[in-house]
């Protein structure tokens, strides 16, 4: 990607220079700017937008300026973020927007759609970005998703927050093939995130990346995903389905298990299987001193290696057994949890 980039840069430049001369330094990092899919708006772009949307708020003109004012102010001090100094602008002269952060300020709660629905869309699409991302920032990522899902970020007037967030709760609640696409399209142009947002970011690429259908690691986040929703008192009836979800991917490995040690044992026994011994067909007396360890038919357990669909059904040592090579690559509490479900499955049947 990067020789890719040189390539499309150096290609740019070379143009420039046969049409115009020698290409300044900052034309060319500004050819490259340009490869980005989103760019973050400069400060008097986003005073118009203010003021655009309060137009259609039916916001009077001399309200929009003093707005417009208290952004730009706002604007000017390092570190803003312009998220919140917009939205903050917009409180200020409109009582619907300000309504919707008094809400806010309770722990968990959400915007309503009678309150949102007495802001014009452009202005309701910005203060569902708000309101999300504080939801995100309280793990409530089932419910700040709905309000991030249709936002066209690459238009955004905060790209970066949008993009950020909102890969956030598809991270957590494994969306897999959307979180990667927020997190590269939000990489494209790291040099305008915030930092954190970028480092962030690469962490989630990296970790979610690897992660597949049915593995260990998928099991031991939808436990950790649910543990989420129990600690904020989320008991409703999409726990319940992620628990049995849950049980029923730690049952297949069970199974797949099961099989493998069911395939040994045939193994073991067809290797082990008792022919008779010595010469003609006769076999030997053992000798009282012998310890007992022929291989004869009559010294193997009967075991019945038939129908193991069931959990229960597996003796008790080798259930052990099985969770433990489960649990082998997990830290101690997930192998406590993956016991936990299944003693819970056996209650049931």
């Amino acid at each position: 990607m990067n020789r890719a980039r040189g390539i499309i840069a150096a290609t740019l430049v070379m143009g420039l220079v046969s049409a115009s001369g020698p290409a300044p330094v900052g034309r060319a990092a500004d050819a490259l700017q340009r490869e980005a899919a989103w760019q973050k708006p400069s400060a008097e772009v986003l005073q118009q937008t203010l003021r655009d949307m309060l137009a259609q708020q039916n916001v009077s003109e001399r309200a929009i300026e003093q707005a417009a004012e208290v952004f730009a102010a706002a604007a000017e001090r390092p570190g803003t973020d312009s998220l919140d100094a917009f939205v903050l602008a917009a409180a200020d002269v409109t009582p619907a927007v300000e309504q919707v952060l008094q809400t806010l300020q309770e722990p968990g709660a959400q915007p309503e759609d009678e309150q949102l629905n007495k802001l014009a869309a452009p202005l309701r699409e910005v203060v569902e970005v708000y309101a999300a991302r504080h939801l995100v920032r309280q793990r409530l990522f089932d419910e700040a998703l709905p309000l991030l899902v249709d936002v066209q970020a690459t238009t955004f007037l905060d790209p970066a927050t949008v993009l950020f967030y909102r890969a956030a709760s598809q991270h957590a609640l494994l969306h897999k093939d959307a979180a990667l696409a927020d997190l590269r399209l939000l990489l494209e142009n790291d040099a305008e995130c915030p930092l954190r947002f970028a480092r962030t970011a690469k962490l989630m690429l990296a970790d979610i990346k690897p992660l597949k259908p049915d593995s260990l690691d998928e099991i031991s986040r939808l436990m950790g995903d649910v543990q989420r929703r129990l600690d904020l008192g989320r008991v409703n009836d999409q726990v319940q389905q992620q628990e049995q979800e849950i049980i029923d991917k730690l049952t297949k490995l069970i199974d797949k298990i099961e099989q493998q040690q069911q395939q040994q044992q045939q193994q073991q026994q067809s290797s082990s299987g008792g022919s008779p011994g010595g010469q003609g067909g006769q076999s030997q007396a053992m000798q009282d001193s012998q310890a007992a360890g022929g291989s004869g038919a009559g010294d193997v357990d009967s075991r019945d290696l038939g129908d193991r669909a069931g959990w229960g059904k597996l003796p008790p040592a080798q259930r052990q057994e099985a969770l433990q090579q489960i649990g082998r690559d997990l830290p101690t509490h997930y192998r406590d949890a993956i016991e936990a479900y299944f003693r819970k499955l056996a209650t049931d049947q």
